[in-house]
């Protein structure tokens, strides 16, 4: 059965559920573009926790009182009845995914592998006008790009569920079989999806980092909404072309490497579709060459500003440099790997990055608490998405909501 296009909803009237948010990127991301968030579901007891401290209770004047759901992630969405709350128009987060190998079953405590299908159950059982899901990179191994299409069929029919006992490939034949025959809209298996899907780097959308992370939007079909991916808004070449003209060393108050390219490119450079001009890469330097000096008991004036001893080279993770953008920053289910998330400072000294540089480095407000060991609030922001990426796609979405476009 087809239906016809709902009438859009106007933006005060945006309202969200974000599920595995880890320190809040996406959450805050789609707070920022206008939408109010009814529930937020966490799989772990630090991101709980991280999402309390800033936002619970209404603790922050900034985002409100946002309703962290407690408990495993399984109970707390039984504990959410559609029936009893108002219609969902975005459902957002970063659900841990097979990430190393789409055979392979985690273990990990609070990276379980059963997370995808948690927030597919949350797509299934709200059916929201739209979703969107941050997942690891493609992978160049053959197996993998068969493992996306897989997890983009189950959300475009999020009402197609794994059973019990039964292994994936199974599953994803069942799903490509009524994809193959499925109408817009709906199917007798409940709403369908129009899902389109993307690896994105989020320099190109002003975060100081190289990240590239596959990203999954998806509109109910019945919407007949025609979305595309924002274009990037940053310009690896316009940093070169800083850095080369002197005009980046300039603004950093630093001396000019001598170059040989003068070619003035600002002139050529194309207009993007809302008439600005793109803007260059952030950096390191852009992010964090503000923040004072650190100390081993931290900085009074800026939460989460530590220093952290025992830096080490490894071969293969030789740290980030200052004048470019960062290394992508990494969680990991097992903890993180020696010599990741550490800096090359002007001296030539390599040390770890601060919790507060890392969560600069993911766009989050120098006001979002992350207290904890630095190991565990550093896999919350290697895991999660940075705010400003999470922002640039959930106001994307909001406009296509508004317009119904």
């Amino acid at each position: 059965m087809v239906q016809a296009n709902l009438p859009s909803v106007s933006r005060q009237e945006l309202r969200s559920i974000c599920a595995f948010s880890w320190a809040g990127g996406m959450a805050l991301g789609v707070h920022r573009a206008g939408f109010r968030h009814v529930a937020l579901i966490e799989s772990g007891r630090n991101a709980r926790a991280i999402l309390i401290a800033n936002a619970g209770n209404g603790r922050s004047a900034t985002v409100g009182d946002w309703p962290v759901v407690d408990g495993d992630p399984l109970d707390a969405i039984e504990m959410l009845r559609p029936s009893q709350l108002p219609e969902i128009h975005l459902v957002a987060g970063s659900p841990p995914v097979l990430h190393t190998d789409p055979d392979h079953v985690g273990t990990a405590e609070e990276d379980p592998p059963n997370q995808f299908a948690s927030f597919v159950d949350v797509v299934r059982r709200f059916r929201p006008r739209a979703f969107i899901v941050e997942s690891a990179a493609v992978s160049p191994r053959p197996g993998f790009a068969g493992f996306h299409r897989y997890l983009a069929l189950q959300l475009a029919y999020p009402g197609i569920s794994l059973e019990p006992d039964e292994v994936w490939t199974n599953h994803f034949a069942r799903l490509k079989a009524v994809d193959a025959v499925a109408d817009v809209g709906w199917s007798r298996h409940g709403a369908r999806y129009d899902v389109k899907a993307r690896t994105l780097n989020a320099a190109d959308f002003g975060v100081p980092q190289i990240r590239r992370r596959r990203f999954y939007v998806g509109f109910r079909g019945d919407l007949r909404i025609d979305w595309r991916f924002p274009e990037p808004t940053h310009l690896r070449d316009l940093l070169e072309f800083d850095q080369q003209s002197g005009a980046y060393w300039m603004r950093h108050s630093l001396p000019s490497p001598k170059t040989d390219t003068h070619a003035n490119r600002n002139a050529m450079l194309p207009l993007l579709s809302d008439h600005r001009r793109p803007r260059p890469w952030r950096t390191v330097r852009d992010a964090i060459g503000d923040l004072p000096l650190f100390a081993a008991d931290g900085v009074e004036d800026v939460l989460n500003h530590h220093l952290v001893p025992g830096a080490k080279v490894y071969l293969g993770h030789t740290g980030s440099v200052l004048d470019a953008p960062a290394k992508t920053l990494k969680g990991g289910s097992h903890g993180i790997p020696g010599g990741e998330n550490t800096l090359r400072t002007d001296t030539g000294e390599l040390r770890y990055l601060t919790v507060r540089e890392a969560a600069r480095l993911q766009r989050y407000p120098d006001h979002w608490r992350l207290d904890g060991s630095w190991a565990a609030m550093m896999r919350q922001l290697g895991n999660s998405v940075p705010v400003r990426l999470a922002h640039v796609l959930a106001r994307s979405v909001a406009d296509s909501l508004a317009s119904g476009s």
